[in-house]
């Protein structure tokens, strides 16, 4: 009996999420959907022999859930999308810090967490899509140029209700002020051609059936429309040239508070921002690398560079409230 107590006490322990989990795996909760993050797992598996279990949510469901679990978590790493998701859960108290030089000498710090509690492994590209058939790139030049009288019932944005968009509105915050933002937004809203959409791939279908002709959406939403519809008569305008740049966010990852498997999980996050999987993690779902000594896709790579805004992206976290708020007042829903 003295032996078979500590048998069984270690079994239970290691029942994870209705399955068994062996010591050494790596669980990770994702808010990034399987395809996307498995062929990186496979590849680090493959590599090193540590197994990853991963288990998929919304963003909120899984804080609220590595909230909840507290000591008792089996996670060792959360991944998620946008800095201001990445931003809530490190004021949440449920990451710890990075403490990796690899990560802080491949990955710039401004897709760092300035007190080291997360990092980004990919950007994306909030940028201006255009009709090929209504507009010329020439009409084009920056985000704030979309309030002006001649995009009247010709604009298309998604709703407010999106962290993209947030994020967007918190770093217009950040460089023109809340009282100039806030006309800039109303300026917007007062161009809309339509309702607000739900997601940006019903924005591009909206731009080429003609229902409207300007918009702002995530890069990667017109690289996978794209792919499909290679006829799409749709394309990217990357604004704000002439100053600060295109407004840039990420998806990115940190250690939980309690990960039983710390050592392991920063082994990994290391890995995820090295060549080898900066050109997977990026490339599955056509998104720009982090590391900046890694190259884009073909496919990225054809849409042409850009210069990006240099606001470090957690500002989108710390202002998130406060641009919800701007966002409200404005009307956009």
């Amino acid at each position: 009996m003295s032996i078979r107590k500590p048998i069984l006490a270690a079994l239970a322990l290691s029942v994870v999420a209705g399955h068994v989990q062996a010591a050494d795996d790596i669980v990770v909760y994702s808010s990034r959907i399987d395809e996307l993050i498995k062929p990186v797992f496979d590849k680090y598996t493959a590599k090193t022999g540590v197994n990853i279990k991963f288990i998929t949510d919304k963003e909120a469901p899984l804080m609220a859930r590595l909230k909840a679990e507290g000591a008792n978590t089996p996670a060792d790493i959360l991944i998620t999308v946008d800095a201001g998701n990445l931003w809530q859960a490190e004021q949440m108290g449920i990451l710890q810090p990075l403490n990796s030089e690899k990560i802080k000498a491949n990955i710039p710090a401004q897709y760092r967490s300035s007190t080291d509690g997360w990092t980004g492994l990919s950007l994306r590209a909030r940028t201006i899509v255009y009709s090929t058939d209504r507009v010329e790139p020439k009409e084009l030049s920056t985000y704030e140029a979309l309030a002006d009288e001649n995009w009247d019932g010709r604009l298309c944005l998604r709703t407010s209700k999106k962290v993209y968009n947030q994020s967007l509105t918190a770093t217009l915050i950040e460089t023109h002020g809340a009282e100039k933002t806030e006309k800039l937004v109303k300026g917007w809203i007062n161009n809309l051609a339509t309702d607000v959409f739900s997601d940006d791939t019903a924005l591009l279908e909206a731009i080429n059936a003609g229902q409207c002709d300007v918009g702002i959406v995530n890069t990667y939403y017109f690289g996978r429309l794209h792919k499909q519809n290679p006829d799409l008569k749709v394309k990217l305008f990357w604004p704000n040239q002439d100053d600060r740049g295109v407004h840039v966010n990420l998806s990115g990852a940190g250690i939980t508070k309690y990960a039983p498997h710390a050592d392991e999980a920063r082994k990994l996050l290391e890995w995820m921002t090295t060549d080898e999987a900066q050109s997977i993690f990026a490339g599955v779902n056509q998104e720009f690398p982090a590391n900046p000594g890694v190259a884009p896709s073909e496919e990225v790579a054809a849409w042409g560079e850009f210069k990006a805004d240099t606001i470090p992206v957690e500002v989108a976290g710390k202002r998130q409230a406060e641009a919800i708020r701007l966002m409200d007042r404005a009307g956009w829903r």
